[in-house]
């Protein structure tokens, strides 16, 4: 309350100070604020390559290891089983991949990078969709190794480039939209290792218990019911039409749906949240 000489009046004025007016934000202003934000994630990876071993590493390994252990068992060799495995490796990477968006965030937010940023004449949102489309590129990367692990073994999609360049585009769109989830849980969560251990217990049943490495067919009637419904095995379905079939059917068309939804939720409440944190 200000005690302030009321012009005119000769008497003092006890009326509280008018708060200033937050300066609106365009939408224009916002993508642009988002994509400084996304550059600056990307500088981050520049001087820490180490935060690629994951998109680069994890393909290569899960790619090799699950066709030659699983192939021969499932499909009777490892040609036929290649177009049932790519898709699902590639799955598996990029949404896993999305897990980091949570836990740097946290890491961000412990070193008060996040209250810095807070006080800058910018979108509240631009933040956090800086940092979550910085991480498209870590999704891009393993899409790609994905494939060309794939091509090297002898895989060859009947989709042709149209196919996987869609497929490819739908699980980074598919993996952006999840990583909103990992966001918010960056935020309310304490520590980024919390981050880590919780989402990678979500993450392990949906991505294990799916269509992505062996048919559901095989599976006990139980689980069976919960493959059918499992969001990753629509996005694998979806993967698997576009890449060996080339064309877009139903699967891809919920896949999108979903992320929609996920992003149109997920998205204002971890501002919200990272707001009232911050």
């Amino acid at each position: 309350m200000t005690t302030t000489l009321a012009p005119g009046t000769g008497r003092t004025d006890t009326r509280p100070p008018t708060p200033p007016r937050a300066r609106s934000i365009s939408l224009g202003q916002s993508v642009a604020n988002s994509l400084t934000m996304a550059y600056r994630g990307l500088l981050k990876v520049k001087h820490n390559p180490e935060q690629l071993f994951d998109v680069v590493i994890q393909p290569v390994i899960f790619t090799v290891m699950f066709t030659y252990i699983f192939g021969g068992a499932i499909s009777g060799d490892v040609a036929s089983y290649l177009p049932i495995i790519i898709p699902g490796i590639l799955v598996q990477t990029v949404i896993t991949a999305s897990i980091v968006t949570g836990t740097q965030l946290r890491e961000d937010m412990d070193k008060g990078v996040f209250d810095r940023f807070k006080s800058l004449p910018i979108a509240r949102i631009s933040p956090l969709a800086g940092a979550l489309l910085a991480d498209v590129v870590r999704y891009g990367i393993a899409t790609t190794i994905t494939f060309v692990v794939g091509i090297a073994m002898g895989y060859r999609p009947g989709g042709g480039v149209v196919g996987v360049v869609a497929a490819g585009l739908l699980v980074m769109v598919c993996a952006f939209s999840i990583s909103w989830i990992f966001a918010l849980m960056g935020v309310l969560m304490s520590k980024a290792s919390s981050v880590q251990g919780i989402s990678m217990l979500v993450l392990f049943p949906l991505t294990f218990m799916s269509n992505a490495f062996v048919p559901a067919d095989t599976m006990p009637g139980w689980m069976q019911a919960f493959v059918n419904v499992n969001p990753v095995s629509h996005v694998v379905t979806a993967v698997r039409e576009l890449v060996n079939d080339g064309h877009a059917g139903i699967h891809v068309v919920w896949a999108l749906l979903g992320a929609a939804a996920v992003v149109a939720v997920m998205a204002p409440l971890t501002v919200r949240m990272y707001m009232r944190k911050t």
